[in-house]
């Protein structure tokens, strides 16, 4: 009976624990949010290590795998790896800087033209209907642009402040990415110290155990980023491609965003084809109209063809856990948070399934023997 009690006792004060835990979760995201502001660049030189990595062991194993020092092996594979990031970075931006001040200086300077092409497609859709005024589109960009023009003078401490976020941000990047390079180089090192502290705080049984658990939740993290960011650059290509034949204007522009949106799960496919839409609806309404008919096709095919492929079916995680990850974790991390949501989806699953429904399990195994 006192255990019973126990039992139930246990139960209630972690039910209390975690209701206040999710009904405080702004306070929380405030907490790690204030932790991270101090840990930022080496949490970030953190990331972009674990995520460049599988691409030095691919080419250490397969371009250096002759060579005897296996530590020249190591750094000449993380040259060549930090050189490819380095080179697409700069392709991508010199391509989508110019775009985007084009894009920007043309719909300003096209505001009617698109506004009277935008009518002429209601007036053929409405079967020819009563026009729609559409003078107020022109307004509204010409009285945005004066407002925005006379602001900046009343606001120059949040301009301040925001340019000096940004140039934090930048320098916290700098500093992180010189950080991924001194751990790639020093992966090997790292790994061993961890494991000799790991083994001198925890017993051999734990530590295997430990061990193997990290060595799981490695492989979900990095088998689900490959495939995540293959995925989005078939995306993206094929999204080139289409528009690319279909003689569609700010082709890379919209590639990218369509591309890179895609890695998001769930709510990244429509926003991509939101943003894509927009920006071409703007040039002309049946370019958005073929463009998100394609993209329905394209996302098809990517949920039901492309990513069983890729991933070689499910993680096996339920769609609730999944949408529920998305949730919390970009509440509590923002755009990491839902980017990261599927594979930690995954390792939560993993660790009820593999490790706490296993114990429960055993326990009720010893409690029927006894």
């Amino acid at each position: 009976m006192e255990k019973r009690w126990g039992a139930y006792t246990v139960a209630t004060c972690s039910a209390v624990v975690l209701y206040l835990v999710l009904s405080h979760l702004n306070l929380f995201a405030k907490g790690i949010g204030a932790v991270y502001g101090f840990i930022s660049p080496v949490f970030i030189g953190i990331v972009i290590a674990y995520v460049v990595d599988p691409l030095v062991v691919f080419i250490q194993v397969h371009l250096f795998k002759k060579m005897k020092s296996e530590r020249i092996a190591r750094n000449l594979s993380v040259l060549i790896s930090v050189l490819f990031f380095f080179v697409l970075f700069v392709v991508l931006l010199a391509g989508l800087i110019p775009q985007i001040a084009n894009s920007i200086v043309v719909l300003y300077n096209n505001v009617d033209t698109y506004a009277a092409s935008l009518q002429t497609l209601l007036k053929t859709l409405g079967n020819g209907g009563h026009l729609i005024d559409l003078s107020s589109i022109t307004d509204f960009f010409d009285n945005m642009i004066n407002n925005l023009l006379k602001s900046i003078p009343n606001n120059m401490d949040e301009i301040i402040n925001t340019s000096f976020n940004i140039g934090k941000n930048a320098f916290d990047l700098i500093i992180g990415f010189i950080m991924a390079i001194y751990f790639l180089i020093d992966k090997k090192r790292i790994l061993a110290g961890t494991a000799r502290l790991l083994k001198a705080l925890l017993s051999e049984k734990h530590y295997r155990e430990s061990a193997d658990f990290f060595h799981r939740c490695n492989r979900i993290l990095i088998r689900y980023i490959i495939c995540d960011l293959l995925d989005g650059l078939i995306i993206g290509v094929a999204n080139f491609i289409f528009m690319t034949i279909a003689g569609m204007p700010y082709v890379i522009l919209t590639s990218v965003v369509v591309g890179v949106t895609n890695l998001a799960p769930t709510f990244g496919p429509i926003v991509g084809g939101v943003i894509g839409g927009f920006i071409l609806v703007l040039v002309n309404p049946w370019y958005a109209l073929w463009f998100i008919i394609f993209t329905i096709i394209l996302q098809t095919c990517d949920g039901y063809v492309i990513k069983p492929k890729l991933f070689g079916g499910s993680l096996g995680v339920p769609a609730v856990w999944i949408l529920v990850s998305i949730i919390v974790g970009g509440r509590m991390f923002g755009v990491w948070g839902v980017l990261l949501a599927i594979p930690f989806a995954a390792i939560f699953d993993y660790i009820f399934r593999e490790i706490i429904w296993v114990r429960i399990n055993r326990r009720k195994t010893l409690k029927a023997e006894q």
